[in-house]
């Protein structure tokens, strides 16, 4: 994750002074926590509300399955169409070109926002294959910066910008630990010899704790996926684990290579309304292709899956896999805003499923959090998230050690390699 100093100065002075420095921050952090929390619950709340009648109220009242093949294909266009008039229109085009966008970034003028919001709520109810991470996180980073100048002057626009992105995460994730792990990375990056890493992570901690909380208390995330426990890993765990996680980091490498080619293709239509339905239009017939299971960011679907190991052939989860995979490369690609991590986890479970089903030898928990690992780290490059979230959807202590050795074969394979972003001549990250 890459935070943008909005200001040229150094780091924070309040970050860099003894605690009764940092006791005034208390409030602000809990301030932004909540507030990030809240803004997060609420577009989740109003698109899984909009995906319930457009999947499900609509198509009972015509008479017609809300996942069949038709269907499918009329709600993913007419997503692209609704998504392609809020890029064209709306004050602040919903923000820049979502493939040129991660985790973080510069704050957006508020202006943005309202665009960026309703994008990403269409996206989300439409059946995209994108997560809500990467416009809420840009919206609470806008609004908590241009809040926080007008409050407090004084502090350094960083200040603002770490606070909301920790806060969102922490949301996102129902966890400080996920925001503090991506932080302290992002931290390492601006060095700051005279500051305690512990002092910088402060504020940003108390805000992500106060994120999660409030997701915690008024949603009751979860991330448990039921998968079995792994109680004693032995050597052959260990070495399925480096063999899915690297084979899923170079399946999840052919998203991130393929990028730019299809931006490319879908930027010679030269108009949003152009380049977003078409894509709709893509989405709608992979999404016929692949099932139901494949719409949407995939979480609810994640746990549908893995409540039936077994149930799938290999040739089934094959398929999902793939056809996810080109699904979050096309949706990122065309112009539809969204985050990529939720469907990158997606990919990784129905990877390691596949990998299970052909060598039933593997324990579960070995293949899908091992899967999840591998696709995380090629599409994402954030090593501790790709950890965390392997290890809490295996929700088996003794994964965690399988997993830490699982990563340096796949991380070798992706460290250098092409990024699931662009620059701004279109070419891809690295």
């Amino acid at each position: 994750m890459a935070i943008d100093n909005p200001s040229s100065g150094p780091p924070p002075p309040a970050l860099r002074s003894p605690a009764r420095a940092l006791l005034p921050q208390v409030l602000s952090a809990l301030l932004v926590g909540v507030l990030a929390s809240l803004l997060f619950l609420g577009i989740e709340w109003v698109s899984e509300e909009f995906e319930h009648v457009l999947w499900h109220t609509l198509p009972d009242a015509l008479g017609i399955g809300g996942f069949s093949v038709f269907w499918t294909i009329v709600m993913l266009t007419a997503t692209g169409i609704a998504v392609g008039l809020v890029v064209w229109k709306v004050p602040g085009h919903a923000g820049p070109d979502p493939s040129e966008t991660g985790l973080g970034g510069a704050p957006l003028a508020p202006a943005v926002v309202p665009g960026l919001l309703l994008a990403g709520t269409l996206t989300l109810a439409g059946g995209v294959s994108l997560g809500p991470e990467n416009p809420i996180i840009a919206a609470n980073v806008a609004l908590a910066y241009w809040l926080g100048r007008k409050a407090a002057p004084a502090a350094p626009g960083a200040f603002w910008v770490v606070l909301a992105s920790a806060a969102t995460i922490g949301a996102l994730f129902g966890t400080p630990v996920a925001a503090a792990l991506v932080i302290s990375e992002a931290l390492t990056q601006q060095p700051d010899a005279k500051t305690s890493l512990w002092d910088r992570l402060f504020a940003p901690l108390i805000a992500a704790g106060a994120g999660s909380m409030t997701t915690a208390l008024l949603a009751h995330p979860t991330f448990d996926m039921s998968l079995p426990e792994l109680t004693d890993p032995g050597w052959g765990d260990l070495l399925a684990s480096m063999v899915v996680a690297t084979a899923a980091a170079l399946f999840g490498l052919l998203c991130c290579y393929g990028l730019p080619h299809v931006h490319r293709a879908f930027q010679r239509l030269r108009h949003p309304m152009l380049m977003i339905p078409v894509g709709g239009v893509v989405l709608g017939l992979l999404g016929a292709l692949g099932g139901s299971l494949t719409l949407f960011k995939g979480l609810e679907q994640v746990k549908e899956l893995t409540e039936n190991i077994g149930s799938y052939s290999s040739g089934e989860l094959a398929k999902m896999a793939v056809v996810k995979l080109a699904a979050l490369l096309v949706a990122a690609s065309c112009g539809f805003v969204g985050g990529r991590i939720f469907p990158a986890v997606f990919i990784g479970v129905a990877f390691g499923m596949f990998t299970q089903a052909l060598v039933p030898e593997i324990h579960p928990a070995v293949a899908v959090s091992s899967g999840v690992l591998g696709v995380l780290l090629a599409t994402t490059r954030q090593g501790w998230v790709s950890l965390f979230v392997a290890a809490v959807l295996s929700s088996s202590p003794s994964m965690l050690s399988l997993l830490c050795l699982a990563s340096l074969p796949a991380w070798l394979v992706v460290t250098g390699r092409p990024q699931l972003e662009l620059d701004q001549s279109g070419s891809a990250l690295h």
